[in-house]
């Protein structure tokens, strides 16, 4: 079912991607895919009945989930926030310079010059 949803959700980014005009409602699109495969990661390194990686004295089991996932789930959370960062402020740069994040009004702009 997991598998599913984050499917959708690659889907809807990559729809938003490809029919929005306006820069930063593409920019929230790439945060979408980012965070469906993400949720991908995430349920794939999931196995049913096992216990949560962290080994100390009291840990009763030794059935762990793989903890490769969460891992790089968390590099990549770090990476999505750092890039979406950079983003918003390339598009604060764009609003300032031509008024607009509409794309087709930007290639008007510039051809006028």
């Amino acid at each position: 079912m997991v598998y599913y949803i984050s499917f959708i959700l690659i889907g809807v980014g990559i729809y938003g991607i490809l029919t929005q005009k306006n820069l930063f409602k593409t920019l929230v699109s790439l945060t979408i895919i980012d965070t469906a495969i993400n949720i991908l990661i995430i349920s794939l390194g999931y196995i049913e009945g096992c216990d949560v990686p962290i080994y100390s004295k009291y840990t009763q089991s030794t059935n762990f989930v793989d903890p490769l996932p969460q891992a790089l789930v968390l590099t990549a959370i770090v990476i999505g926030v750092g890039t979406l960062a950079l983003g918003a402020s390339l598009l604060i740069r764009v609003y300032e310079k031509y008024g607009t994040l509409d794309t087709e009004e930007i290639a008007v702009k510039e051809a006028r010059k």
